[in-house]
């Protein structure tokens, strides 16, 4: 049962479309403190849908659709969903774990409790391809390229699945990116940074080198990931050389195209030579950037032993395109 001032506030909002925290307590003569516990419990019930952010932030009355009761579910699944699911509504309001697959099921009229059982089949068949957290990437580039000049390729995690849409990595990198939020992309960093560092100690690392951005923007997640990842090896100097038309990887919809691009575009300016060489980049839809980079690299003998590539997320089939990152 609703709270006076909870009820007060729905009836509120109801009548008036949308309000701000603002018109809440100064119309209403109810406490700020009163208020603000209340619209976040009615947030988490999805009772209400959250506009914009501070401090210009607004109120509305959620769908339908939304007011179901949540459905039970047993406690192990309870605990995968709310490692994995992260849900972004139409409208910008971001929805972690369960609250987020509750969300999504609503909105797309599904049973959760059925869509739950479907959700934890689908992340089993690719947790197969998973190995102390990491995805193999090299059956991709063996069954794509004649020529495979990576001795490694690992993903964190694939950027989307059948049906299910995005994962949560693949989610998080496109608002990193599509938003140049420094905030986003710092949380993006801290999730992947312990991976990143048990990659250079299993592998012996001594230099690691970012694939560098294309597309112009004020801020880069390439240059941020660089700047902020916790890493005390050489970086290896990689640049993307400017035409009068830069022509990202992901507008190209041939592989050959993706082939030409990257080794045309893509200069190793480093004449050192390491042992270990780690090639970093956001996304891999064919992986012919990190191949045509680590091409270079051996071609000019900058590696004496294996040069392995990282991306966040990549995608399952032998060449995909990823245009959205």
């Amino acid at each position: 049962m609703k709270t006076d001032t909870a009820q007060k506030i729905i009836e509120y909002i109801t009548q008036n479309t949308q309000a701000s925290p603002k018109d809440l307590y100064n119309i209403l003569d109810i406490s700020p403190r009163a208020v603000f516990k209340q619209l976040n419990i009615l947030y988490k019930k999805n009772l209400i849908h959250k506009i914009g952010s501070p401090p210009k932030v607004y109120y509305t009355i959620a769908n339908k659709v939304l007011l179901r009761k949540p459905t039970d579910l047993n406690g192990q699944t309870k605990n995968i969903i709310n490692a994995n699911f992260y849900y972004v509504s139409p409208v910008g309001e971001e929805r972690f774990g369960l609250e987020g697959f509750e969300a999504w099921c609503h909105k797309h009229d599904l049973d959760v409790t059925k869509t739950a059982q479907e959700y934890i089949s689908t992340l089993t068949k690719y947790d197969k391809y998973k190995k102390n957290g990491l995805i193999d990437g090299m059956h991709k580039m063996t069954t794509t390229f004649e020529r495979v000049m990576l001795d490694k390729l690992f993903y964190l995690d694939f950027y989307a699945i059948e049906r299910f849409g995005k994962t949560k990595l693949g989610q998080l990198l496109l608002l990193a990116k599509s938003s140049q939020n420094k905030k986003q992309i710092s949380a993006l960093i801290e999730i992947i940074s312990p991976q990143v560092k048990n990659i250079i100690k299993e592998f012996d690392v001594d230099a690691v080198g970012f694939i560098p951005p294309t597309v112009k923007r004020e801020v880069q997640f390439m240059n941020e990931l660089k700047k902020r990842l916790p890493i005390k090896q050489r970086l290896l100097s990689i640049i993307k050389t400017k035409t009068s038309v830069m022509v990202a990887q992901k507008t190209l919809n041939k592989l050959q195209d993706r082939i030409d691009n990257a080794r045309q575009t893509i200069i190793v300016e480093d004449k050192t030579s390491f042992e270990n060489i780690l090639l970093i980049d956001d996304a891999v839809g064919s992986g012919a950037t990190l191949n045509e980079t680590a091409a270079q690299i051996k071609q000019r003998k900058l590696c004496q032993g294996k040069i392995i590539g990282l991306a966040i997320v990549g995608s399952f089939k032998g060449f995909d395109i990823i245009s959205e990152v």
